[in-house]
């Protein structure tokens, strides 16, 4: 934004932008109508994923030792949870949003000292915050077809019921361990001294029960 304009200095564009002094939402607003005009169609992809921001500090909100999808490895960063429309090889990125791990929401004082609003400072996993932009988007009128997201969404039962509950179609990746059950199946976890069994040599362990297969 400063290399196309000389008129504005760029430490009072980088004030304008990091202070919060203005209102996001009528810009967001129009974003959002802008790329729905441009590949909003049924034919259209929402995908949710991660990106982050390799930090070498501790000062920078919601920096911590988590993995970095930039750098493939856990690393001290900033992880956002971001949402991008596509359609055939056009892709507009819509929402950023910083998640906040639990070393940051168990500590208010340093919550407080970063200045991160008191709507934000709850714990939220990743797909909740994702189901959560979902929701705006589709009240915003946005237009797409199908919901992808990779195994770290995908693994998630609480992310893929919720989009299953809002008739979204999807394709989420999930991990080559998971385990799939009919709807009639009831977990049971076992008597307690097979649990204790389990416990002592580190494992866990679940009773599957389910209709008879004659």
């Amino acid at each position: 934004m400063a290399a196309r304009s000389s008129d504005i200095p760029y430490d009072r564009l980088h004030h304008f932008v990091s202070a919060d002094v203005w209102d996001n939402v009528p810009l967001e607003a129009a974003l959002w109508r802008h790329a729905d005009h441009l590949v909003g169609e049924e034919r259209s992809w929402l995908i949710i994923d991660d990106t982050s921001l390799p930090q070498k500090g501790e000062h920078s909100v919601g920096v911590a030792p988590q993995y970095a999808s930039t750098l493939g490895r856990k690393a001290n960063c900033q992880t956002l949870v971001s949402v991008t429309l596509a359609s055939r090889e056009v892709p507009l990125m819509l929402s950023l949003r910083l998640f906040l791990p639990d070393i940051w929401t168990a500590d208010p004082t340093r919550l407080k000292r970063a200045g991160v609003p008191l709507e934000h400072q709850g714990s939220r996993t990743k797909p909740e915050m994702a189901i959560k932009e979902i929701d705006r988007l589709c009240a915003a009128g946005v237009r797409f077809g199908c919901v992808l997201a990779d195994a770290g969404y995908g693994l998630s039962a609480p992310f893929r019921q919720a989009l299953s509950a809002r008739n979204l179609r999807c394709a989420v990746g999930i991990p080559r361990h998971q385990k799939v059950y009919s709807a009639d199946v009831e977990l049971v976890f076992p008597a307690q001294k097979a649990r204790s069994i389990a416990d002592a040599s580190g494992t866990g362990s679940a009773i599957v029960v389910g209709p008879k297969v004659a």
